[in-house]
């Protein structure tokens, strides 16, 4: 077989799931197919399965260079335009990847001034929320936060260039109803970048973004196609994925991205330097973020690496997937943010790894010591960048 023919193999994929058939033609990035993403199951009626990304660091263990790397990647596709610009991530799952692609633009652009802000599931604070929906999602309510600080609202009042970072594009729809949005706030707003991972669009729809959003639109995309998915008979369960209360304290941090910062957030870097001096050589480490809380636990993950540490970075969800395909096996647990919603940890098995390393925002309690127990695990609560406590697992 010649390099075309086997070009052409690659991008055509038919997957039978437990779910049903999904049916992926690739137009861009078919030779990267393998690197970046697996095919999984969802355990929701709604969409019954899963483009699993190996480089986003949320199902699949990942290398912290290599999600740095993609998050370069992706950062150089944002168009050159004038004025501050706003990054927005999406919740839950691009949260980490949202970020980092903030931290490298900035990187490459030092002089600019910039917003970062994601999206939740949470209230923080007692500002004005904007909700929004993913229609597609186990949880499709999203809200994004007015920033509270007089400079950041500003940033967000004065853009002109929206930057909305997920790991998958497939419908479009979650970023025109965030577009739209943000346009209520900002009526300023001249121009939208998507960036992802992968977009399951299809050519001729993201050839129509702009004709659609009503201003230009430009997308950027490690890997391209389009797909066709037909369900099956299973029936997903019908178990809640979401109880939002206004009113209720999650735990949730304002420090960490959902009130907006302008900065990058720095490395807990004495940290890393006394576990990197307590572990052997040549051990497994395992660093996890929970939920939301996913940029610091990659970059601990990343100053661990930094120091010769074999390392792997991954988080927790509150998405069920099947135990299929990309998915070898799975821990589900209670919710640490105390909506009462199943959590799970995906491909990490107890024994699989030296040292577990959890990372939380939420006060300890008794979800994070049952994930410490499954796992053996130590658990460090961030009460800010710099302020990071090992809270004891018994």
């Amino acid at each position: 077989m010649n390099a075309k023919s086997e070009l052409d193999v690659l991008a055509r994929r038919s997957v039978a799931l437990p779910t049903g058939t999904l049916e992926v033609k690739l137009a861009d990035g078919a030779d990267e197919l393998e690197a970046l993403l697996g095919f999984a199951a969802r355990a929701n009626a709604k969409r019954g399965f899963l483009f699993l990304s190996k480089v986003l660091g949320k199902h699949w263990p990942v290398k912290p260079a290599d999600m740095i790397a993609v998050h370069d990647r992706l950062a150089a596709t944002v168009p050159a335009a004038d004025g501050p610009v706003v990054f927005i991530a999406m919740a839950e799952t691009a949260i980490g990847l949202g970020q980092g692609v903030f931290e490298a633009w900035l990187r490459a652009h030092p002089e600019r001034d910039a917003l970062f802000i994601h999206t939740t599931r949470y209230r923080v604070g007692s500002g004005k929320l904007i909700e929004f929906e993913e229609a597609h999602s186990h949880a499709p309510r999203q809200f994004l936060h007015m920033p509270e600080d007089p400079a950041l609202r500003a940033l967000l009042l004065a853009a002109s260039t929206l930057v909305l970072v997920d790991d998958e594009a497939s419908t479009g729809n979650t970023f025109l109803n965030l577009t739209d949005a943000c346009r209520r706030l900002n009526p300023g707003i001249a121009r939208v970048h998507l960036a992802t991972i992968t977009n399951f669009m299809g050519a001729e729809a993201t050839s129509g973004l702009s004709a659609r959003f009503g201003l230009p639109v430009t997308m950027g995309a490690l890997l391209s196609g389009e797909y066709r998915f037909t369900p099956g008979d299973y029936v997903a369960p019908n178990t809640p994925a979401q109880r939002f209360d206004p009113d209720a304290d999650r735990g949730a941090s304002t420090r960490f991205g959902r009130l907006g910062l302008r900065a990058a957030l720095p490395a807990p870097e004495a940290l890393a330097a006394r576990l990197a001096g307590e572990f052997a050589p040549g051990v497994k480490v395992a660093v996890l973020g929970t939920g939301e809380f996913m940029h610091a636990a990659m970059l601990l993950g990343a100053a661990l690496e930094r120091r010769g540490v074999d390392v792997r970075v991954q988080s927790t969800t509150r998405s069920p997937i099947l135990n299929w395909g990309a998915v070898g096996h799975a821990l589900t647990f209670p919710d640490n943010y105390g909506e009462g919603i199943a959590n799970f940890i995906y491909n990490i098995a107890p024994g699989q790894y030296d040292h577990v390393l959890v990372c939380h925002e939420t006060a300890p309690n008794a979800p994070l010591r049952e994930l410490a127990g499954l796992l053996g695990a130590r658990l460090f609560h961030f009460l800010s960048e710099a302020d990071v406590e090992e809270v004891p697992v018994r």
